[in-house]
């Protein structure tokens, strides 16, 4: 479930991109690939929950350190690059500002 979320995620976040170049409201895009982020965050940490309850170490063992490095940086990555377009229009009127 958790590959789906993101998969989502990630392309809701292109989306968000690609309506912020051609000038349409990417608001609902740069929502949806943060939800989708954190909906991803909370499918992987139920599977983990899940390797808990069956008590499945090997598989806790082998995954999580690897997932948890994984998770920071694509959620990162994530916030960033869908804050991006909320960025870039604050740093445009502050320059279009200055001009005047």
């Amino acid at each position: 479930m958790w590959l789906i979320l993101g998969l989502i995620a990630i392309v809701a976040t292109f989306i968000n991109l690609y309506m912020y170049t051609t000038g349409k409201d990417y608001k609902l895009a740069m929502a949806m690939g943060l939800s989708f982020t954190a909906l991803t965050l909370c499918a992987e940490h139920s599977l983990v929950s899940n390797w808990v309850k069956v008590e499945d170490w090997a598989a806790l063992l082998d995954v999580v350190p690897t997932m948890e490095k994984a998770l920071w940086f694509l959620s990162i990555v994530s916030i960033l690059l869908n804050i991006a377009p909320i960025l870039l229009e604050l740093k445009n009127k502050g320059s279009v500002k200055g001009n005047c």
